[in-house]
């Protein structure tokens, strides 16, 4: 059943050219992460020049900061600090709501019940606010950042979660289970919740870039470490020489937009393909 609905989901898929534009576009990122460093080599973003603020040429593609250093090594680098972080918060967001949405929806009363008005006390309260004062008070420091945004991001994957396993655990495939003499946890692992991955799956993919976003919105107030290279740390710069040197604003600003875009065109094309009433 879950082959099926995925074949279909990726035929559907493979329709849509913007899906595979973002696609391409988030590929050529991860490559950039990847290669980036192999390619400078032993040349370090952070190295100091006397060619100051100076506007994009032949010698530094997207120009230079207030310091001399290249703008275009800097948003190379920032690509690793974007991606992981992104990335990592999702998978991180995508397991807890799973686990969480997949026990609410199946064993339903009172566990139901606390789970649902858990998500709701998070989804009501603004996230970057909650973000940015955890992370104030714990401190600096990717790994914490990491674990602040999946702590914000999993409860709208919880409540899908639980709404599919609602769906799913009342087909016939799973009387059948039942049955057969399966266990309950048997049932809702093996055959409840790998046919109810499909949507959440994409719901994972807008979760990476609402993590995107929010690191470096906070990077950009300086509420992450500051030794670590990011886009929003070179946007902070820029706004300080935003009529000197508008290319410190406009190159890391376009590669925070065109990522954040990629990941949410990909997985609202995900989620069509996905729908089951498409």
């Amino acid at each position: 059943m879950a082959v099926m609905a995925g074949n279909r989901a990726i035929a559907r898929l493979g329709g849509s050219g913007a899906a595979w534009m973002s696609a391409g576009f988030i590929l050529l990122l991860v490559a950039t992460a990847i290669l980036g460093p192999v390619i400078y080599g032993t040349n370090s973003p952070d190295t100091i020049t006397m060619d100051v603020l100076a506007p994009p040429s032949s010698s530094a593609w997207l120009g230079t900061d207030e310091l001399g250093r290249d703008v275009f090594q800097y948003i190379v680098y920032g690509t690793q600090v974007s991606l992981h972080v992104g990335f990592s918060a999702a998978f991180a967001a995508t397991l807890v709501g799973i686990l969480f949405g997949a026990l609410s929806g199946y064993v339903g009363g009172r566990l139901d019940m606390a789970v649902m008005r858990v998500t709701e006390i998070f989804q009501s309260m603004p996230n970057f606010v909650l973000a940015a004062l955890i992370v104030a008070l714990l401190g600096p420091g990717e790994s914490r950042v990491i674990f602040v945004i999946a702590a914000l991001s999993w409860p709208q994957t919880a409540r899908l979660m639980r709404g599919e396993v609602l769906r799913v655990k009342q087909l016939e495939f799973v009387k059948a289970a039942r049955c057969l003499g399966k266990s309950e946890s048997q049932i809702l692992f093996q055959e409840v919740v790998p046919n109810c991955l499909a949507p959440v799956i994409a719901v994972g993919t807008l979760t990476i870039a609402q993590a995107i976003l929010l690191e470096a919105s906070l990077s950009f107030f300086g509420l992450t470490n500051p030794d670590t290279i990011s886009w929003g740390r070179i946007l902070t710069s820029g706004q300080r020489f935003i009529f000197q040197a508008w290319w410190l604003s406009l190159f890391p600003g376009l590669a925070i937009f065109l990522t954040v875009l990629a990941f949410n065109i990909l997985g609202d094309a995900l989620r069509q393909a996905f729908d089951p009433k498409s």
